[in-house]
This record gives structure tokens, C-alpha cells and sequence, in this order.
């Protein structure tokens, strides 16, 4: 890690949520090692083992749980909202809405009374800006959640510049792409996939994904936790370009030696079989096998544009989707989900 993206001061108290995530845990271990007094709240059933060696000081709990969070925010000078809430089909609007917008109301109205307080770095998503009609997409294209999860997060960003106008609180929006990098799980079925005689692709859209790997997207935090012009605005982060989906899949299984051949699949009858299943899995509390925000993922673009992140963070993302990719799945490999031939 090249500690000049940090520029918080050695020994500042910071507060990450999120913490035992993907994304929290490598930042979270990046502040660490800037030398900081680092502060984390997890769930009580969270899992800690990969942060066990650093000095972190916990809070157990649920991060909408104002007891816990007042106890968390006193003395914070910068705070690293990352928490999100598990996106599952069987997840209702309400669990959504706690972990993403009742949690970021209880930190900023803390972050308040809190003297010493510097800045609330906020992790929202790319996702509210949903389908980019008009490619690539900017920080001001319109809002367009397609789910609960976008919805919250969304509703959590506009709460936050209505507050924050009201109390002169110091905050920046970060909107990631797509993460991905050594340690994540959620693409593995891709990689999977691209191993496979076939890949398949439902519709005919361009299938366009934008990708950020976790190194770049927590430099992009670190910087945007001190760098001046940051302060109030909204940032996607990504990497340099989007990519199309089957170019995904190329990469993949060129570089493991196999070979795949892309086929399209008519969408229309894979959403009737999500909603069959969701209606049928929902009122069981049981996750479906199919879900109409997964289907729905092949018919939208994600194609941004990160002039901003260049231009107010002055950052350049340090991996090409190809180098991202390719570490990402010998890592998959060493962990032993995937085979190299």
C-alpha cells in the first residue's frame, strides 16, 4: 500500500462501518498501517479473523443502533461509511432502509457533536443512477434505482445534502462501480461461467459492465477523506473504462487456457421464471434460484464516466480491467474455486 494516499495525520481516530466486508476490510487495514487509531463497528455475528492481527478497537452491534453508534462516533475525527446491507432477494425494504439510510442519519447527527470531527466519507453506489440511457453516464445523470437496495442508498444520499446544508457538515459522496479484486466473492459465478464450453447472454444489449478494482476504490477514499476540493460533492469511482461482459469472459478463460463461445438467450422468458420463483420463494423466506434483479442485470448498461474522480481527486486508477481481472481469478484459483487447465 503506498501510504501517500492517506494524508490523515498518524494517530487521528477514525470510524469505519462495513468493516469486515470486502471493501471495508481492505481499507480498514490501509488505515491501520497509515498508522491511525482506527475504531470498527460489525455485527455481532460478524466474522473478525481477517482484521485479528490489527489494534482495532470494536463495537458490536447493529450500525442502526443508535446505543452503539454514539458510543462508536465519540472522538471520531473522519468517519468511512462502507456498510451496506446484504443484497437478497428475500431482504424487504425495511432492512434496506435501516442499514442505509437510519444509520447514515445517527452518524451525521453524532459526527456533530463531536468537536474534532473533519469529515463523513458516505459509500453510496453507482446504482442509483440505474440503466444509462445515454452512455457513459456522469455524476448528474438522472436517478434511476432499480431496487430496494438502490433506493435506500439513494434516499440515504439525498438526506445526507439536505442535513449536511442545514449544519455545515463536512461529507463526501463516493458512488463505486462494480468492486472486485482478490478477496471478493459476488463475480465468481462470472469467472465460473467463462470456463464453461458456453457463456450465455440474455437479450441483446451490449451488456456493458464498469468494474473498480478494491485497491483503486480505497485509495479514491483516502484521498477523498482530506482532499479539499472533495468536500460536498458526489464521485464515481471506476476503473479507467467500462467493459462489455462477454470481453469478461474472454479474459477469463484465455487466461485459464479454456475456451468459451458466447450465446444469446431471449430475456423475455428468464424474468417470467424470476418472478414465478420470487413468488413462490419470498413468502418462504428462502433466497430463489433466479431473481428478476439478476436477469435484469444483462439488459442494463453500466458505462460512466470518471473525469470527476480524475479531476477533483486528481486519481488514476493503477489497473486495467485485464490486469484486475486476470489477478482476481489466480487468486480464485489459490483459494481453490477455480482450476487453471
Amino acid at each position: 500500500m503506498n501510504k501517500s494516499y492517506c494524508d490523515i495525520p498518524a494517530g487521528t481516530p477514525v470510524l469505519v462501518t462495513g468493516a469486515t466486508g470486502f471493501t471495508g476490510a481492505v481499507l480498514t487495514r490501509k488505515l491501520v498501517e497509515a498508522g491511525l487509531s482506527v475504531s470498527a463497528v460489525a455485527r455481532a455475528t460478524s466474522n473478525l479473523d481477517t482484521l485479528r492481527d490489527l489494534p482495532i478497537q470494536w463495537f458490536r452491534g447493529e450500525v442502526f443502533d443508535e446505543t452503539v453508534m454514539r458510543e462508536a462516533m465519540k472522538g471520531q475525527a473522519y468517519v468511512f461509511h462502507v456498510a451496506a446491507a446484504f443484497r437478497e432477494a428475500k431482504g424487504g425494504y425495511q432492512d434496506y432502509w435501516n442499514v442505509h439510510v437510519k444509520s447514515t442519519q445517527i452518524i451525521a447527527e453524532e459526527a456533530l457533536k463531536q468537536p474534532g470531527f473533519k469529515r463523513l466519507v458516505h459509500v453510496s453506489t453507482f446504482g442509483v443512477h440505474g440503466h444509462v440511457v445515454n452512455p457513459p453516464g456522469t455524476e448528474e445523470s438522472p436517478y434511476a434505482p432499480g431496487d430496494d437496495y438502490q433506493k435506500t442508498k439513494l434516499e440515504a444520499e439525498l438526506w445526507l445534502r439536505e442535513f449536511a446544508a442545514k449544519h455545515d457538515l463536512n461529507y463526501t459522496i463516493m458512488r463505486p462501480a462494480a468492486i472486485y479484486g482478490p478477496g471478493d466473492r459476488r463475480l465468481l459465478k462470472l469467472f465460473k461461467m467463462a470456463t464453461r464450453p458456453f457463456f450465455p447472454l440474455l437479450g441483446r444489449g451490449r451488456c456493458m459492465y464498469h468494474l473498480v478494482h478494491v485497491d483503486d476504490l480505497t485509495n479514491c477514499f483516502l484521498i477523498a477523506a482530506t482532499h479539499p476540493a472533495a468536500r460536498g460533492e458526489a464521485i464515481i469511482c471506476g476503473g479507467t473504462e467500462p467493459i462489455p461482459v462477454a470481453e469478461i469472459a474472454r479474459i477469463v478463460s484465455e487466461h485459464l487456457g479454456v475456451t468459451t463461445r458466447v450465446i444469446r438467450l431471449p430475456i423475455g422468458p428468464f424474468f417470467l421464471l424470476a418472478d414465478v420463483c420470487e413468488a413462490l420463494c419470498k413468502p418462504l423466506k428462502i433466497e430463489p434460484p433466479i431473481y428478476r434483479r439478476r436477469v435484469a442485470f444483462y439488459s442494463k448498461d453500466r458505462d460512466f464516466d470518471v473525469s470527476k474522480m480524475r479531476r477533483v481527486l486528481g486519481y488514476e486508477p493503477k489497473y486495467s480491467n485485464r490486469d484486475g481481472l486476470i489477478e482476481t481469478a489466480d487468486w480464485y484459483i489459490a483459494q481453490g474455486w477455480m482450476k487453471r487447465t
